[in-house]
């Protein structure tokens, strides 16, 4: 039976998904679109044939049972189901092209167990292969073969896609080393699939059902070695390795790049990290077949270099051997100078390799990079692309000489990598014996034919366009070698700078940057990830989106932790490219930044901190006889931040404590201090940002100030990168230079160490804070070594450390969404948890007030504890606990956040009615009147309000403010100097603010309005 496509579900169908799944179920239009497509960019008049695919729910499924409720409620409505993993492949086989459900796949995440002994592991599908390869190594252990997107792919993927990656030379293809899938079957019914059955579901692209459980073999963690060589030719190369497997080298791996991909790779853009480059030392390869071969280090692979010089090949210095195995799974890296690749996945016999290049060579005329892999069985694996442009009208032409590489391998015994909807048409070639049996199971289990329609049995017009090209072949191939592209550039278009244009179309869209995104995790939807923002920009550009608020808030909504800029494949400037919208959306466009941060802007203007303070008040945080020591002008000056001055008091007692015993003379701002800016940075009001900038640059320079010392990672930040960024850019003399106390003072650990008096007896979980560690210098080892200089400390790593620690979710997340930030807080306070930590310790003051926070909210009982403050209190200092207070400066700040909401600003508004009536021009409370006694007025007066409201709020709001302001107090508890403050901040907030606002809040303040003037 060919199910029906449901583009939409009805009402009934919401509330009952919804009952079901709760948060886990995303209904929202926008949301569902970013899951319409797989990892391939495809042709216009392919996306017209499709049609829609957006799919009308996406279902997040966390556990088996899940998958059943699922699978039950779609067949009783016979609505389609696509289950979707990584979506790193792109073959179509997560495409909805009926719409129904997308059954997302990438909670089911977790190692259900490890068998040392015998080398055995039980995982969840939805599991990447980078974390899980991570967990073996813990025990000694390591999977047998990965595919070349292990970032990304998930275990489940690689059955459900049939795969072959690295290791694939001695252990085959990746189901070879699984022995068992569970599986919820089409009609929500739960089977296992092993041994000669587990063939029913390789290759099936989630047809067969919902892979839950893979049992795979593993083996035992050994270190690799590599070398890596050069061949002037295919055939030389084949020769090598030809002997090689004759002669039973017991090799693990062997992979390729032809000339024109070691070429590109060459030529592809370095890898900056705050405008700086950070791969200089680069090894450039010979534009040539670059091979390289790896191997267990205890192997005897005696003959390998002899048979590589033997077939005419040269052995290539280390340093690109170990380049290459580093980069193993960044081959897609030389995207950055497409921007867009035209794809060919084939599968040849090893024997006709050479052949099958030769061809290529021959007939193709556009550049073909190739990629290979040797699988055991004797065949090689080509990924190869074609450089292009989607958004050329040739890029339709060019795509067919697809095809024309696909029969090349026909014709020398090969065929398609992969089946699912772009190959249906060759699923017997793909399948062979197998088909039947895998159309038997389907026959069985999904009468409904609900399970990932069209899939194999492809879409009617482009089945025919597929089959129609491949007999018209000679003639495509005439045109799509005519159908080349020159150099690709970008301009400045609808709000969107060229550079950040040109990245949106290079990212390959693989998702290495989506599971570690705190900002993807934290929110569960694929449209928060890099990924979906950069196919939003894609889809802005092409008339398919709006850049409306909604979606200048999800840029806004970055945490900047440049996870991943570290992850991504291409290498690409992500965090920069958000940092470049934020300045262009809000600064620019004057869209609305997160209403707190108005507040935040104000207090910043009168009193230099973020916290709603006194100014005066900023620096009473001193201890006395520091204070006493402190000079006037000095070579060093400690820079404590707004958090450790107002709240996290600790953090900088500690700090200057350990500098003053360290030796270190230094000076300070005082009260003139002001933030660092970074808070107006990330909200996009770089005008704000800039005049506080200037202010602590000429206070710093009066006292004669060479290096800056800080605490606050953030700050370190601003001072040591930011700063010097925007004094070149804007032409202000600089100089300084920047340090974390942690680094001043391992330099000088044999002068403290001898006055540690108190030991700490405690087990302390270390936290890397993002803009001092990945995002910042990479400054990992002096507070390591800094907190492990306490006596009696047991000192523990959490599971994600260093470069890849995960973010605390302060800042932006707990300004924007706090039960986000809460989310996020607790997912790394429980890391410290697993490790049976006492005390997490940062040394951060924002991330050491979220952890308070978070712990408080999510019920978890850990200390979170800052470095400073630790290394003071076992120097014999007696530095209060701060956290009370923490909880009490943010408990206002949280109820200001809620307070900001359209729909609670709107019962703000419906209370100030009386007022706000009363302060309207005469005239307009007479019309208003009207609604009460002339029939039909509020329909006349619902179109009327977005005009008028606008118009009449700056006349409006400084008579009601007053009034406001009490409202405000009775719905935010304050402490006395933040009530002192708020008739300042509050109207300069307003009126940037309510420009913004009044979209959102006048469809709901209208009819309470209306209802209002009847009544009264």
């Amino acid at each position: 039976m060919t199910v029906r496509s449901v583009p939409e579900l009805s009402a009934t169908q919401k509330s009952e998904l919804s009952e079901l799944f709760g948060e886990y179920v995303n209904l929202d239009k926008r949301d569902r679109h970013y899951y319409n497509h797989d990892i391939g960019a495809l042709p216009p008049l392919v996306k017209k044939v499709m049609g829609n695919t957006d799919p009308a729910a996406v279902v997040k499924i966390r556990t088996e049972e899940d998958a059943v409720k699922l699978l039950e409620f779609a067949n009783r409505y016979k609505i389609p189901v696509v289950p979707r993993a990584g979506a790193s492949s792109g073959y179509g086989g997560v495409i909805p092209t009926k719409g129904g459900i997308v059954a997302d796949v990438t909670l089911l995440n977790k190692i259900i167990s490890i068998d040392p002994e015998g080398q055995k592991a039980v995982v969840q599908s939805g599991l990447i292969w980078e974390k899980l390869e991570r967990k073996l190594k813990e025990e000694g252990l390591s999977v047998r073969a990965i595919p070349s997107s292990a970032p990304s792919s998930t275990i489940g993927g690689w059955l459900a896609q049939s795969g072959a990656g690295y290791g694939s030379y001695e252990f085959g293809w990746g189901y070879e080393s699984m022995e068992k899938a569970r599986v919820v079957l089409p009609n929500g019914k739960i089977r296992d699939f092993s041994g000669p059955e587990l063939k029913k579901l390789i290759g099936t692209m989630g047809t067969t059902g919902i892979i839950t459980e893979i049992a795979l073999n593993v083996q035992k963690l050994e270190e690799r070695k590599a070398v890596s060589s050069s061949f002037p030719d295919a055939s030389a190369m084949k020769t090598a390795i030809e002997t090689i497997r004759k002669n039973n080298i017991p090799l693990w791996s062997i992979s390729f790049l032809n000339p024109e991909w070691a070429d590109m790779k060459n030529k592809s853009p370095q890898k900056l990290h705050s405008g700086k480059v950070v791969d200089k030392h680069r090894p450039v390869l010979p534009v040539a077949y670059v091979c390289t071969f790896m191997y267990p280090a205890s192997r005897d692979v005696s003959g390998l270099n002899e048979a590589i010089e033997n077939a005419g090949g040269t052995i290539l210095p280390e340093e690109i051997a170990k380049h290459e195995t580093e980069e193993w799974f960044k081959s897609m890296k030389v995207k950055r100078l497409g921007p867009s690749f035209i794809p060919a996945e084939i599968l040849v016999p090893f024997e006709k390799m050479d052949r099958v290049f030769e061809e290529i060579e021959k007939r193709i005329k556009l550049p073909v990079l190739t990629e290979g892999m040797v699988i055991s069985d004797g065949n090689v694996v080509l990924l190869c692309f074609m450089r292009h442009s989607e958004r050329s009208l040739l890029f339709n032409t060019a795509f067919a000489l697809s095809l024309s590489i696909l029969k090349i391998a026909e014709e020398n015994g090969g065929r398609a990598y992969s089946s699912g909807l772009f190959f249906a048409s060759k699923k017997k070639s793909v399948f062979g014996d197998r088909l039947s049996e895998v159309e038997a199971l389907r026959k069985e289990f999904d009468p409904n034919g609900i399970m990932n329609p069209e899939t194999l049995e492809g879409k009617g017009l482009l089945n025919t366009a597929v089959s129609l090209g491949s007999s018209f072949e000679p003639m495509g191939r005439i045109v799509g070698n005519m159908s080349g592209i020159g150099k690709v550039s970008f301009k400045d278009e609808k709000e969107i700078p060229a550079d950040i244009a040109e990245l949106a179309y290079s990212c390959s869209q693989c998702g290495y940057c989506v599971s570690e995104c705190d900002q993807y995790y934290g929110r569960n939807w694929e449209s928060q990830s890099p990924r979906g923002k950069w196919f939003f920009i894609k889809e802005y550009l092409a008339g398919r989106e709006k850049l409306d608020q909604r979606q200048t808030n999800t840029f806004l909504a970055c945490t900047t932790c440049q996870m991943c800029d570290a992850r991504c494949e291409l290498d690409m400037p992500i965090e920069h490219a958000w940092m470049t919208m934020r300045g262009k959306l809000v600064d620019e466009e004057k869209k609305m930044t997160f209403p707190p941060f108005e507040i935040m802007a104000a207090s910043l203007l009168k009193e230099r901190n973020i916290w709603a303070n006194l100014s005066k008040d900023r620096d009473k945080w001193i201890p006395d006889d520091i204070r006493a020591k402190m000079k006037d002008k000095a070579e060093y000056a400690y820079f404590a931040g707004c958090t450790a001055s107002f709240v996290e008091k600790d953090v900088a007692i500690g700090a200057v404590r350990m500098l003053d015993d360290a030796g270190v003379e230094f000076t300070g701002l005082g009260d003139k201090e002001a933030c660092c800016g970074i808070p107006m940075l990330v909200a996009g009001k770089w005008d704000v940002f800039e005049t506080i900038m200037r202010m602590n640059i000429s206070n710093m320079k009066k006292r004669g100030v060479k290096t800056v010392i800080t605490s606050c990672p953030a700050c370190w930040l601003m001072w040591h990168t930011v700063y010097p960024q925007w004094a070149e850019k804007l032409g202000i003399e600089y100089g300084f230079e920047t340090k974390h106390y942690s680094e001043i003072l391992v330099e000088r650990l044999d002068v403290l160490k001898p006055k540690f008096k108190v030991p700490l007896n405690k087990v302390v979980a270390w936290h890397d804070s993002c803009h001092l560690g990945r995002a910042g210098g990479e400054i990992y080892d002096p507070p390591r070594e800094l907190l492990k200089a306490i006596p009696g400390i047991q000192f523990k790593e959490l599971e994600h450390n260093r470069e890849k620690a995960h973010c605390c979710g302060s800042v932006v997340s707990l300004i924007a969404e706090p039960p986000v930030a809460y989310k996020l807080g607790g997912m790394r306070l429980q890391e410290a948890v697993d490790v049976n930590a006492d005390i997490i310790a940062a040394l951060c003051p924002c991330c050491t007030v979220q952890f308070r926070v978070a712990a408080e909210k999510n019920n978890i009982n850990i200390e979170s504890q800052d470095l400073g403050a630790l290394v003071a209190r076992s120097l014999g200092y007696d530095i209060p606990d701060t956290t009370n207070y923490a909880l009490q400066s943010w408990a206002p700040f949280e109820k200001m956040i809620d307070l900001l909401q359209p729909e609670n600003m709107t019962d703000l508004m419906v209370e100030l009615l009386p007022q706000m009536m009363a302060a309207m021009p005469a005239p307009l409370q007479a019309m208003m009147k009207m609604v009460k006694y002339v029939p039909g007025m509020d329909a006349m007066m619902k179109p009327m309000m977005p005009i008028m409201m606008p118009m009449l709020m700056p006349s409006v709001m400084p008579k009601v403010m007053p009034d406001m302001l009490k409202a405000v107090e009775r719905r935010v508890p304050m402490p006395d100097y933040m009530r002192e403050l708020l008739p300042d901040l509050m109207p300069k907030a307003m009126d940037n603010l309510m420009p913004n606002m009044l979209p959102e809040i006048i469809p709901l303040l209208t009819p309470r309005m209306i209802e209002y003037i009847k009544t009264h």
